[in-house]
């Protein structure tokens, strides 16, 4: 077993006695004392059984205050108080702060002292920030751009560490570090002596540290004592669910449209930073604080409320809470009849409008227009919309119905009104998920994506989800990178909240060559809506095509522990970094998870592998799918993919080749996937390039 940190007496809830058995577990101990955990040893079955067991051991630590269980993939309990951040440059200084700070009572993690000998520097710094309960940055110009110091921030922000900000220079953030910092609060330890700020910075991680948690009178003492300063971005704001108040589930759309709408409406104001609709959505009906969402969401208010619908009669009530005090900084009731639509739309207007007064956003004449739009004027059209996008936003799986629901509802706005343009975007967003996904060939979505993009252009180029359709269509269906750019570059012009084309801008960056440019808009993307499947998926990608392959494998378990029904397709990144590691065996179980719901109607070789092992059984079933690949329709370019990982190089360069010619939507990644490297020196791999017109990287 092992030793528990100091932490409020509670046992294990829910678990009685010494041993517990876990599937997939021969060694199961339960210790209860300071702090209730479950250690399980030993995986039996390891990736097979369940795609996280055979990483690491895994650790379930419960906590009873908080009424969760955290997941930990590489440490049984936060062994040190706080792990500490710097440059090579700045060794000194920070020896200086782990001394004093340990001569205060305050264990740290430092590398290189702390790294487990024998263990890879990456995975230690990993372990080192898990077994923490606050992270420390010593702060200057060296570090600022630091790419293992913005990678151990990175981890930090990922997995929910505390960070204190302790800066020994008076220079500005650098951009990837404003992203995550400019947040965060900090001490100043400018002047010197050093001592005496470190000194400082020890009571602040004392009352961080109180095991009855950290009293906000403390802290706001700190704060006016000019001990700590404030970072948080006061003009940052998340919009939670409104309340259906309507005692009628049918109306469940309704509410949720209307809090989307004046959500939208507040993505339109640059000088807001607003968290995504996906994001806010994971806290309908939530019982945590105020405090504890717009921490998680990293704001600093929070907008509720709720809606009450009899007939075409309509309340809503919204208020404004200033997250840190929990003061209600703004609330109004409005009542609104649906027979003049044109008022539901002023509603929301003025919403957005007040919120940006009361914090004091800039509004540009052109935001105040646009947010002053009215889409249509058709009740029924407008209704058939909502329930549309409720239905699109619910995606789990690929199997989901809810696309051909959206499709339908979209279709019954557009014929109810011909000259609604979000109706048509709809629409070209539906093709364009079938697309992607591998539903359809590109033959056949392409046509219906173009029609649909055109004819919303036609009837609204003022509308940034009009402009993000303009932007995928160019760049995942015609291949145009140029135009695709330019699109992206106007829908973040209109809403730079748009997490959604960030991300997208980000892999068009990125196949582009200009991964450093890519990776801002990536980070920004996840910071916008950190809760959003896609954005998990588009930026592990990121990571897998910047060669981060241990934060990618990383990324991907921490989102699949708490979402074991998430999309498949994240298990693509996933097997391609673990194949990468040279972690064959979890690398197989990845692949084979993915393949068989992605191929469900199918027939696969998996169960080869004792036979044949892992690079026989792969090239097996890449030549099964192969040979099934003409009668049914499927990615050349995910069986290129297999090949590539058994280094069947004629195999992988046949199917590309295929896929090129089909414009499958995977074709404009191939220069950026690590696991083609093994063919960037065939000609025929460098013909492909020049004919995507895409750089050999």
């Amino acid at each position: 077993m092992f030793p528990c940190p100091a932490r409020p007496a509670s046992g294990v809830e829910g678990i009685g006695g010494t041993g517990v058995a876990v599937q997939g577990y021969k060694d199961v101990m339960v210790q209860q004392g300071n702090c209730g955990f479950v250690a399980c040893n030993e995986p039996t079955s390891g990736f097979r059984q369940n795609i996280f067991d055979s990483y690491t051991s895994v650790y379930y630590l419960y906590h009873k205050t908080e009424k969760s269980i955290i997941l930990s993939l590489t440490n049984p309990y936060m062994a040190h108080d706080v792990f500490i951040s710097y440059s090579s440059v700045d060794k000194t200084a920070a020896e200086n702060v782990c001394s004093i700070l340990e001569q205060n009572g305050i264990t740290c993690w430092i590398a290189p002292r702390d790294i487990t000998p024998g263990l890879d520097f990456a995975e230690g710094i990993i372990d080192g920030i898990k077994s923490s309960k606050l992270f420390i940055l010593v702060y200057s110009s060296n570090s600022n751009n630091s790419k293992q110091v913005i990678r151990e921030v990175d981890r930090a922000v990922h997995t929910g560490l505390p960070v204190l900000n302790l800066r020994l220079e008076d220079v500005p953030l650098s951009k990837q570090l404003e992203y995550y910092l400019s947040s965060v609060h900090w001490l100043d330890a400018i002047k010197p002596p050093l001592e005496k700020h470190i000194n400082k910075l020890s009571g602040v991680v004392k009352i961080l540290l109180r095991k009855d948690g950290a009293k906000e009178e403390d802290l706001e003492k700190a704060i006016r004592d000019g001990i700590l300063q404030v970072g948080q971005d006061k003009k940052s704001i998340a919009v939670l669910p409104f309340k259906n108040m309507s005692n009628d589930p049918e109306q469940e759309y309704f509410s949720d449209g209307m809090m989307e709408e004046i959500l939208d409406r507040l993505f339109k104001i640059g000088d807001l930073k607003v968290i995504s609709r996906t994001s806010s959505m994971h806290y309908k009906n939530s019982d945590k604080s105020i405090k504890e969402i717009a921490r998680e969401l990293g704001v600093a208010s929070i907008i509720e409320g709720s809606v009450r619908r009899a007939g075409n009669m309509v309340r809503i009530a919204v208020q404004l809470i200033d997250a840190g005090t929990d003061a209600h900084l703004w609330s109004e009731i409005y009542n609104g009849d649906l027979s003049d639509l044109s008022r539901i739309f002023i509603i929301q207007s003025e919403v957005a409008q007040s919120v940006a007064r009361e914090l004091k956003a800039v509004l540009s004449p052109k935001e105040v227009e646009l947010i002053g739009k009215i889409p249509t004027k058709d009740l029924t059209a407008y209704e058939a919309y909502l329930k549309g996008k409720f239905y699109m936003y619910n995606l789990i799986n690929q199997d989901d119905i809810n696309w051909d629901t959206a499709m339908k509802f979209f279709e019954q706005a557009k014929e109810r009104d011909p000259d609604f343009a979000l109706a048509y975007a709809g629409m070209a967003m539906i093709w364009m998920f079938r697309q992607q996904m591998g539903l359809v060939p590109p033959d056949e979505a392409g046509p219906k994506i173009t029609e649909a993009v055109e004819k919303a252009l036609e009837l609204d180029s003022t509308l940034a989800e009009v402009h993000n359709v303009v932007a995928n269509m160019n760049y995942l269906v015609m291949w145009d990178w140029e135009a695709g750019e330019k699109a992206f570059e106007k829908v973040i012009e209109i809403n730079p909240n748009h997490p959604e084309a960030h991300a997208l801008y980000a892999h068009l960056l990125i196949i582009l060559g200009r991964t450093g440019e890519a990776m801002e808009h990536a980070e920004l993307s996840l910071k916008l809506d950190p809760h959003n499947p896609w954005i998990i998926i588009w930026y592990s990608a990121a990571l897998l095509f910047d060669h981060r392959y241990d934060d990618c494998i990383l990324f991907c378990r921490e989102f699949y522990d708490k979402n074991p029904t998430a999309f498949w397709p994240l298990l693509i990144e996933l097997y391609i970094a673990l194949h990468l590691k040279e972690i064959y065996n979890e690398a197989f179980e990845a692949l084979k998870l993915a393949m068989s719901i992605q191929y469900k109607d199918f027939d696969h070789v998996f169960d080869q592998y004792d036979k044949l092992g892992y690079a026989g059984t792969l090239n097996l079933e890449a030549d099964t799918l192969l040979a099934q690949s003409k009668t049914k329709y499927l990615s050349k370019a995910d069986i290129a993919c297999i090949y590539s990982l058994t280094r069947n190089k004629e195999g992988a360069l046949d199917c590309l080749e295929q896929a090129c010619e089909m414009h499958d939507p995977v074709a404009p990644y191939i220069g950026v996937f690590p696991n083609f490297a093994i063919l960037h020196d065939e000609p025929r791999f460098q013909e492909l390039m020049r004919k995507l017109n895409l750089p050999l990287l």
